[in-house]
């Protein structure tokens, strides 16, 4: 039986790297842990978060952006300054954001068409 420890790491193709770590680096203020590879060929960096690790891949020529894949969830500190520093930055939202049970979300796109997460547990 295959035993899991922990997700190593969660990522996102992404077409044009560049535009894409401007994204991630400037509006979501995530700083890269390792950054390998060159502009038209296989790149990709790697943020890391907590104990797990976001990246963006490029280069792949089957691996391309999509909207319907799977998405992380960023959880942020504080949910109503997240959204509105997004709103600022002309971030395209696919959910507003919403109130469930036992969180606060909201669905945005990266540069690339990736869908991302932002999130806040409730407190219990």
């Amino acid at each position: 039986m295959l035993k899991v420890n922990e997700i190593a790491f969660s990522c996102y193709p992404v077409k044009d790297m560049a535009r894409a770590r401007q994204f991630y680096e400037e509006v979501l203020g995530l700083i890269p842990s390792m950054v390998f590879g060159e502009p038209g060929g296989m790149q990709w960096t790697e943020y890391d978060i907590a104990s797990g690790t976001l990246s963006l891949g490029g280069g792949a020529p089957d691996w391309t952006p999509r909207p319907d894949g799977c998405s992380v969830g960023l959880e942020v500190e504080n949910f109503d300054e997240a959204v509105a520093h997004l709103k600022a930055n002309s971030v395209k939202f696919q959910v507003q954001p919403m109130e469930t049970p036992v969180c606060r979300m909201a669905f945005i796109f990266d540069t690339e068409g990736n869908l991302i997460c932002i999130h806040k547990r409730k407190v219990k």
